[in-house]
């Protein structure tokens, strides 16, 4: 049983379908519009080895090509997908990539109950016993594994005594519109004094705009509607030009948590965490759905080897995810010492205390 039909609860399932029996319930009817909507070159093998990568293709994704930052100088920089060697990224239709894994899953064999609520969890030795609330009808179900794909927080495990960590107080505002008209194939950052912008298309024309920085920081108090943040915004040296008024028109926006975090052990006795419920990433990292479909295709497997009878499999996939959040921990450490033109500022001086196995943060400086 997978809850939460998210991006990391769907992969799972699709993945586990073809050998075992998998429910998998949310609280949502369908995916809905929300932030994090890019996917690097990498992600092409796993889409491959998961049987998606022609469904992927069909979508109309739009391809990425170009990254485009102001961070730790005065003047922009660019790095084209020419020197990487996976290749382009995309940026997404959000909805649309959801609502397809949530249909493949189902058309693999899935059971998907949504909108559904968990009432009840209680373990015994075969398993776990849930209590479900589907359409206002109590809802009994016996299983032998339980995956908690609710995202960042878990949700489900800390139920049973599990605690999830965060490790900043990172939030985001963002705005969403079939208007902004940003440049196509472009992944825009810029850096501020109390935090860092991103800019970014999405398919069929308009785009994203979303300024991060600390929760207990005046910057987030101030810039909670949309003239909020358009307004600071018009003062970026590099993104100010979009910020006009009318490109947001008739637009989606939100407020959200954005810190990185993680569950100190991913999986135990018949149960995993996967996708951010596992371990969340600053989306500085730009790496929130590649984890979503890297721990998802991980998850399923040790989850079947575990069900067949490996021992190890559970534990395997804890310390494989460990190496992960370490490697991902000194690269972000490193990419927020870069700028250094803000050493006053809270929102800064708190990356910059960021330990680092890569490089001394002074070094990086």
């Amino acid at each position: 049983m997978i809850v939460g039909a998210g991006p990391s609860g769907s992969v799972t399932a699709l993945n586990l379908a073809p050998f075992h029996r998998v429910l998998m319930i949310d609280r949502q009817p369908a995916p809905w519009p929300r932030i994090g909507e890019s996917l690097p070159g990498a992600a092409r093998r796993l889409l491959v080895d998961m049987g998606l990568w022609e469904a992927f293709l069909g979508d109309d994704h739009a391809p990425c090509h170009v990254h485009r930052s102001l961070w730790g100088g005065s003047e922009p920089v660019e790095r084209d997908a020419l020197r990487d060697p996976d290749g382009f990224g995309w940026h997404l239709d959000r909805t649309r990539f959801e609502t397809r894994l949530r249909d493949t899953a189902t058309t693999r064999g899935v059971g998907l109950l949504a909108p559904a609520r968990l009432l009840e969890l209680g373990r015994d030795h075969a398993g776990w016993r849930v209590a479900l609330d589907v359409d206002g009808r109590r809802l009994g179900v016996r299983t032998r594994s339980l995956i908690d794909a609710t995202g960042r927080g878990c949700r489900l495990l800390r139920k049973i005594g599990q605690r999830w960590r965060a490790e900043s107080r990172l939030v985001c505002t963002w705005v969403i519109s079939a208007k902004a008209a940003l440049p196509r194939g472009v992944t825009q950052v810029e850096a501020e004094p109390e935090g860092w912008w991103y800019a970014a298309p999405i398919p069929g024309g308009g785009g994203v705009l979303a300024f991060h920085t600390d929760t207990d920081l005046p910057a987030a108090r101030s810039t909670r509607t949309v003239d909020q943040l358009l307004a600071r915004a018009k003062g970026l040296r590099m993104l100010g030009e979009f910020a006009a008024p009318e490109r947001w028109a008739a637009s989606n926006a939100g407020f959200c948590a954005a810190h990185g975090g993680y569950l100190a052990n991913p999986a135990g006795p018949s149960w995993i965490a996967v996708g951010d419920a596992a371990q969340s990433y600053d989306p500085l990292a730009s790496r929130g759905l590649f984890n979503a479909l890297y721990t998802g295709l991980a998850a399923a497997e040790a989850a079947g080897s575990a069900l067949s009878g490996d021992a190890r499999a559970l534990s395997h996939y804890a310390s494989e995810l460990r190496e992960v959040r370490a490697i991902y921990k000194d690269h972000l450490a490193a990419w927020y010492g870069l700028e250094q033109r803000w050493p006053d500022s809270s929102f800064w001086r708190r990356r910059h205390d960021m330990p680092s196995r890569l490089a001394p943060s002074r070094s990086v400086r």
